[in-house]
This record gives structure tokens, C-alpha cells and sequence, in this order.
């Protein structure tokens, strides 16, 4: 049997975020909404995780997003149809928990709005009715709006600038459909942590409860290495093994964004003494 975890489509969604369907058949055997992946494309490389945004089991394949950052994801989003990842480890973290019956509310910020589209598609399924918002700084941002947009009973677009859809964040629109009487029974948000931050505390005077997808470092996702450790109601987890999906509401998002600095020098340092690509 061929293990090689071999990439057989990509595209690109913006000028940094791309999309690659990579053929991993022991993987996409197990996946679940809300799992991920950790990759390694060079033997002396970084090895990072990646959210899941499809599985197809029949085909054998995952499909991944990627949002360039820095000089392991610039790597990995050079790569063609036909190239294969050195490791592609998965599926990782822990199904997270959808209801079955209600009115979920996804939320998607930036290269997040892939990762909400397998929680979208189950609840549908489950015959849940799903209102998605998504966000990106300008409509050129604006990723797999469509694809998730086919897998929403309401899909509502936000850009910083207005070029498309309402004006503003994705936490204003939600205020505005939760004071409409939109009667959101679930939350589930996936972007950068202040966005993660603010959703949460938007849902939390009208008691929704709140999943969030935490990101922090992550070195072999197996909860060996401690790196990933976040503190949920006053306890100490490991977002590889535990999570990723949290309850929002009881996060201690000050540690979180703390320990996302950690090894930001060495993060810089990387860019900048990265050879150039052909």
C-alpha cells in the first residue's frame, strides 16, 4: 500500500491562502469535524499543524488550507500538484462535539472559515439549521465562501473595509442577528484569538455556549511536549490531545495569546535567513 501523502489538486484561494487536496487514505479513514493534521515537508523541518477543512473517505482524500505566515507555510504553499509531504500525521485532536437539534451560529475569520466548513456540513446532516458568518480584512481575503455558503442555511459576509458584505467584524454582525431574535442555541468560532476572544464574549450575556478552535504551538500532538498547554476553566490542557474546540466561555485567553509570542524571535530569525524561492 502507498502511504505517501501525495498532493492531487490545489488552488489558489488569494494570494496567500491556498487550498490542497492531498491523497492520505489512512487518514481521511478516521477524520471527524473539528480534527487536524500536523505536516512536515523537509527532514530538517518545522513540522505544523493544520486543520482539516474536508474529508472524503471514498476518495481517500483531505483537503487543508493554508495561509502563508511564515517560512514553513510560504514552503508548504509552494508546492505543486504531484509533490508529497515528508510526514502528514492525522487525524489529530478531538472530535468535537455538535449538537443535533437547534441553531448553530459558525463563525469564520480568515483562513478559519475552512476549518468551520466540516462542522457545517455534519450539522446539516443532523437536520440543524446553521447560519455562517465569515470575515476577512477585504473581499480579496474572503475565502470558500461559496463552498460554505452551500452547506448554510444563511451565510452573512464581513469585510474591515466594506467591499463586501456588512462593514465591519464578524462580532458586530453576530450582535446584530442575536439582538434580531436570530435564537443561535450554539456557537462554534474558528480565526485569530482576538476575533475567538471577542465572539466569546459576545455570546456569553445571552448564555450561548461557545466553542473555540485554539492554535497554540505544537511540536508532536501527542501531548509529549507540553508546548500546546492552555488553561480552561482554571485548568491546564493540552489543545493537541484535548482539544482543539474549547468552551470559549472558560478560556484564559491572556495565557493563550501570551504563549503564541513564544518563540516569536525565532520565528523572524527563520524569514530572514530563508534563501529565496525560484
Amino acid at each position: 500500500m502507498d502511504t505517501t501523502a501525495r498532493i492531487i489538486d490545489r488552488r489558489d484561494l488569494t494570494d496567500i491562502t491556498k487550498l490542497f487536496v492531498v491523497h492520505a487514505p489512512l487518514v481521511a479513514r478516521n477524520a471527524a469535524p473539528g480534527e487536524f493534521v500536523i505536516v512536515r515537508v523537509a527532514e530538517r523541518g518545522e513540522r505544523i499543524p493544520l486543520s482539516i477543512t474536508d474529508f472524503d473517505r471514498d476518495a481517500g482524500t483531505i483537503t487543508i488550507v493554508v495561509q502563508e505566515v511564515g517560512h514553513t507555510t510560504s514552503i508548504v504553499n509552494a508546492l505543486e500538484v504531484g509533490d508529497a509531504f515528508l510526514d502528514f500525521a492525522g487525524p489529530l485532536g478531538s472530535e468535537v462535539e455538535l449538537p443535533r437539534a437547534g441553531h448553530a451560529v459558525l463563525i469564520g475569520g480568515g483562513f478559519g472559515t475552512g476549518a468551520v466548513f466540516p462542522l457545517a456540513r455534519e450539522l446539516r446532516r443532523r437536520g440543524v439549521r446553521v447560519s455562517s458568518i465569515i470575515g476577512a480584512r477585504t473581499r480579496e481575503l474572503v475565502i470558500l465562501a461559496e463552498l460554505l455558503g452551500n452547506e448554510s442555511d444563511e451565510l452573512h459576509v464581513c469585510t474591515d473595509d466594506g467591499s463586501l458584505g456588512h462593514r465591519g467584524f464578524v462580532t458586530g454582525r453576530l450582535e446584530e442577528l442575536i439582538a434580531s431574535g436570530a435564537g443561535f442555541t450554539h456557537c462554534f468560532a474558528v480565526g485569530p484569538m482576538p476575533m475567538m476572544r471577542a465572539v466569546a464574549e459576545a455570546t456569553r450575556p445571552h448564555g450561548i455556549p461557545t466553542m473555540v478552535s485554539l492554535d497554540p504551538l505544537m511540536v508532536d500532538g501527542t501531548g509529549m511536549c507540553g508546548g500546546c498547554r492552555v488553561i480552561v476553566g482554571g485548568r491546564s490542557l493540552f489543545a493537541c490531545v484535548d482539544g482543539p474546540f474549547f468552551d470559549g466561555h472558560e478560556v484564559d485567553f491572556d495565557d493563550a495569546v501570551a504563549r503564541l509570542g513564544t518563540y516569536r524571535d525565532q520565528e523572524r530569525l527563520a524569514c530572514e535567513v530563508a534563501p529565496a524561492r525560484s
